[in-house]
């Protein structure tokens, strides 16, 4: 249920993507082969799935909550701890990538998708557009979270504040307004159900050069996350929300990165251990 939760918060978080908690934390995969042949050991897939949605749905409603005063008065400290929370598994995510191997190709798929996913969320923070809330664009929503979900890397909730639909999105949730809920819970199903199948045939034939993409768009997103992220939040502004100084909002970011660093790295190590 803990994976669950996490890959929940990492699902509506700004700078991350469900997809990228459930590569770190061993989800993904199993996910991914179980909604490729959903009727492959089904009962058992189910049972381990369970709890995991559970929790999925859990951190949602109470992240949505949560990311409205945290994040709105500690935006840059709480994304540093998430990215500490990527950077801790990296050498893990690194070691996966590269299990049949590496060559010169995969090393090109790595840098390139690193660059250009930097590139789009850069280039995204500086146009933003703003969509009217609608059924069409909750659902549209919906399905920009299912994609963060199977391609990770992809943040949807960075997406989700261009458009402006991202705080309407976290306080309708958090409200419990149905208007909001059903139409995002269409679009994220239907978006896993339709490509799921077809990432998990990309995974069984280009094992490696998808691996190493997923790495490069885990890379470039987290990097991309300053920029557009943690350093608006440390403007005039943002350090007059927090009520901190320049020199205390900075130790403060990086303390909590260090703590997201040492927390994921040793929770990869315990992952790496029981899944061999």
């Amino acid at each position: 249920m803990l994976k669950g939760i996490a890959v929940g918060i990492g699902a509506i978080l700004p700078g991350l993507s469900g997809g990228v908690l459930a590569v770190i934390f061993n989800v993904y995969d199993p996910l991914l082969k179980f909604l490729g042949n959903i009727r492959k050991n089904f009962m058992a897939n189910v049972r381990y799935f369970i709890p995991i949605g559970i929790g999925g749905v859990v951190g949602v409603v109470v992240f949505s909550v949560f990311v409205e005063k945290a994040f709105g008065q500690y935006a840059a400290q709480f994304t540093c701890l998430f990215i500490g929370f990527v950077a801790g598994t990296f050498p893990s995510l690194f070691r996966t990538a590269g299990k049949e191997g590496r060559n010169t190709g995969d090393w090109s798929v790595l840098v390139i998708s690193a660059i250009a996913i930097f590139l789009v969320m850069l280039m995204g923070s500086a146009s933003l557009t703003q969509i009217e809330p609608s059924f069409l664009a909750w659902i549209f929503s919906g399905a920009m979270v299912g994609l963060g979900m199977i391609v990770p890397g992809m943040s949807p909730s960075n997406f989700l504040i261009y458009f402006g639909l991202y705080d309407k999105m976290a306080a309708g949730i958090s409200a419990f307004d149905f208007s909001v809920i059903i139409p995002l819970a269409i679009g994220l199903v239907a978006c896993v159900l339709l490509f799921a199948k077809l990432v998990n045939w990309l995974f069984g034939r280009y094992y490696s050069k998808m691996y190493h993409f997923i790495l490069g768009m885990v890379v470039g997103s987290s990097v991309a996350i300053f920029p557009t992220t943690v350093f608006p939040s440390l403007t005039t502004e943002g350090l007059a929300n927090s009520g901190l100084s320049f020199p205390m909002a900075i130790i403060f970011s990086i303390v909590m990165f260090i703590l997201g660093t040492i927390f994921s790295f040793w929770f990869s190590r315990i992952e790496d251990k029981y899944s061999k």
